[in-house]
């Protein structure tokens, strides 16, 4: 079909009110999955759609959804209120999101259709309050809603008409298999269903069987992820663990990298040593932690769209989620046991207007990979993907090309090459030496330490029980002072004679950084300049620039 052909939202009988959310919403024309999945679904299909991440699949299923809610009220019998759609994801943070945009294109309807949130629990008697008014729309992970159905607080026995499970890839490998068919068991015999998933595997394949009747598969003829034309892919070979902190600091200090950045690693660990890394030449980031509580965690991400940090580090799902197979949920990876098993980062979070994707460690499995790429790049924003490789690394990267060619080895590799010449950046390699060996083991867990301390000291359902017990809220803040690492501040300046010839005079002053406002109590806290601001990236983000070779 024709670009001009292409069918737009208003010709897909969607209400007026809808129409007019999706003016809103800037959104002129329907994305290839809503184009296919829409009149679809108004015919009341079962779907099984395939997309890429941040290709809209859930308004896909958001609109159909509404769309037929609205009709059942405008035209059906008058009936009682109740539950009749789920929207099922794999963690609190894409339930909250898929919330929010449910509500946006629902907001010239919402005296009719009510939505809610039971994701988190530690919010589980306001959740019976509103569960009493039955919502039409209920969003939730798969053991908070079965949890409720066992409490018969929520009832879709006879109610229920469309379920929705999003990012079905992901609910098996988080381990909600148990709680997946155990849920089934409560809801009715006949629904419509729509399984959107960014890739088909054996467990979507799985839950196909669980949940779909004759159902029609959308495996969309597109990339998993943009054209070079919009993501340009990058590899960097570094031959030690040295060179990559080197290199980093280079990308970072020498404004080779603009814009917002997420830089990936492997462990919660590896998360806070690179932070405390880059705080010893002025560089701030911060560390999407999952075991942090969600509201924190969602404070993190609202500050980083708000362009109070440029630079984010998180680990993948698979980290802070879910464990591997055969485990029992909500352990983590040694060390990381703490970390709450429905956080997840690399998928689905929404992400502002981000120019670059480091993986600072090469992700463990090349479905990883795509999902860490498409945090970057997306609707028509450009991007780039630099990935450091180790030698030791070269099999597992070529098992990335191969997903990424579709199982064709061409001539020209998917992740070019970055032409970098480690040697014009040898002058910083006593910097980046000394400031890894400040951050030291211990240095790292008083650094988790004291962001969970902070956490505590500023919590709102603790506050009426250290009115009570002041003494103990005198003990957290009158414990030693946490130092993690050493920062010395003439590593935040970069003297001209270290700078590679090719960018002397590219190097600019910082300009002064976004101020937050009184209500954000976490950015107030961080007073360094942050030189990442200073880059002007207007209009198009530009292209990563290099050093000559």
């Amino acid at each position: 079909m024709e670009e001009s052909d292409a069918l737009g939202f208003e010709h897909m009988g969607l209400d007026p009110r809808l129409l007019q959310a999706v003016t809103d919403l800037g959104w002129s024309r329907p994305t290839l999955i809503q184009e296919k999945a829409i009149p679809l679904a108004l015919e009341g299909k079962d779907l099984l759609a395939r997309a890429r991440t941040g290709s809209g699949k859930t308004a896909a299923y958001a609109l159909p959804m509404l769309q037929l809610l609205l009709d059942r009220k405008a035209t059906g019998p008058v009936a009682e209120q109740a539950v009749r759609g789920l929207v099922l994801v794999p963690t609190k943070e894409l339930a909250r999101q898929a919330q929010t945009m449910i509500q946006q294109l629902a907001k010239y309807c919402a005296r009719d259709v009510r939505v809610a949130n039971v994701s988190a629990a530690e919010d589980s008697a306001a959740q019976r309050a509103v569960l009493m008014e039955k919502p039409d729309v209920v969003v939730g992970t798969p053991s908070r809603i079965l949890g409720h159905l066992q409490q018969e607080t929520l009832r879709l026995r006879d109610s229920l008409e469309l379920l929705v499970v999003d990012e079905a890839d992901l609910l098996f490998s988080f381990g909600f298999e148990e709680e997946l068919k155990s849920l089934l068991c409560h809801l009715p015999r006949i629904y419509q269903a729509f399984l959107m998933s960014a890739t088909l595997n054996e467990d979507v394949q799985a839950l196909k069987e669980l949940v779909l009747h004759n159902p029609v598969t959308l495996k969309l003829q597109e990339s998993q992820l943009p054209g070079p034309e919009q993501l340009q892919q990058f590899q960097v070979v570094c031959e030690t663990e040295e060179d990559k902190f080197l290199l980093l600091y280079a990308l970072l200090k020498l404004s080779l990298v603009r814009g917002k950045a997420l830089l990936f690693v492997n462990t919660l660990e590896r998360s806070y040593r690179l932070r405390l890394f880059l705080e010893q030449f002025s560089i701030p980031s911060c560390v999407l932690n999952g075991e942090l509580p969600l509201r924190s965690r969602c404070h993190i991400i609202s500050q980083f769209n708000q362009g109070f940090y440029d630079c984010v580090i998180a680990t993948d799902a698979q980290v802070l989620g879910p464990p591997a197979k055969g485990k029992q949920r909500g352990r983590g990876t040694k060390g990381d046991k703490a970390s709450d098993p429905e956080a997840g980062v690399a998928r689905g979070i929404d992400f502002h207007h981000v120019s670059a994707v480091l993986n600072f460690d090469l992700p463990p499995t090349p479905e990883a990979y795509v999902h860490r790429a498409g945090r970057t790049a997306r609707a028509n924003n450009p991007g780039i993907v630099l990935t450091f490789v180790l030698p030791t690394e070269q099999s597992h990267l070529g098992k990335i090309e191969e997903l990424l060619s579709g199982g064709k080895k061409g001539e020209i590799p998917v992740l070019l090459p970055y032409q970098f010449r480690m040697e014009e950046i040898e002058g910083f390699r006593y910097r980046c030496r000394d400031a890894m060996h400040s951050v030291t083991k211990q240095a790292i867990r008083e650094a988790r330490l004291k962001e969970i301390k902070e956490e505590l000291l500023h919590s709102e359902k603790l506050k009426t029980y250290f009115e009570d017990n002041p003494r103990d809220l005198q003990l957290l803040r009158h414990d030693l002072p946490l130092h993690p690492a050493v920062v010395k501040p003439h590593l935040g300046h970069v003297p001209d004679y270290l700078v590679p010839p090719a960018l002397r005079g590219l190097i600019r002053p910082p300009k002064k950084r976004k101020k937050p406002s009184s209500s954000c109590r976490k950015a107030k806290k961080v007073k360094a300049q942050n030189p990442l601001r200073s880059f002007s990236h207007r209009g198009k983000k530009p292209k990563p620039t290099a050093l000559p070779s």
